[in-house]
């Protein structure tokens, strides 16, 4: 059974860094696409960016420029971070693995925190 583990929310000034991380357990095998979305009270859920097995990335057009995913070289880790930080960035974030098979994971999410 494949397990998302994020880690690295919190509470950060306005201006502020935070990285994200999410790690995958249960099996050893790559994941095609990664991704981070977010979710914001009385808000849809939106996406973040992404980033494929080839490491093709796309941003959601508010996160341009200041925010950064990577991936570890196994294919299994997922990184965001996020620079200059604002109160519209205050959400849940969770993270999304897609498998070969097109299988999609979900992880509990972290909750992130924009506040002086």
């Amino acid at each position: 059974q494949v397990q998302l583990v994020e880690s690295g929310g919190g509470l950060v000034q306005p201006g502020g860094s935070l990285r994200l991380s999410c790690a995958a357990s249960g099996n050893r095998l790559p994941f095609y696409a990664m991704a981070w979305y977010r979710q914001a009270p009385g808000k849809e859920r939106e996406l973040v960016a992404n980033i494929t097995i080839t490491r093709n990335t796309n941003y959601g057009d508010s996160v341009k420029g200041r925010f950064t995913i990577s991936r570890d070289k196994a294919n299994r880790a997922v990184y965001l971070q996020m620079n200059s930080l604002n109160s519209e960035d205050t959400a849940i974030y969770l993270c999304n693995f897609i498998d070969r098979m097109g299988l999609a994971y979900w992880g509990q999410g972290t909750q992130v925190t924009v506040s002086s």
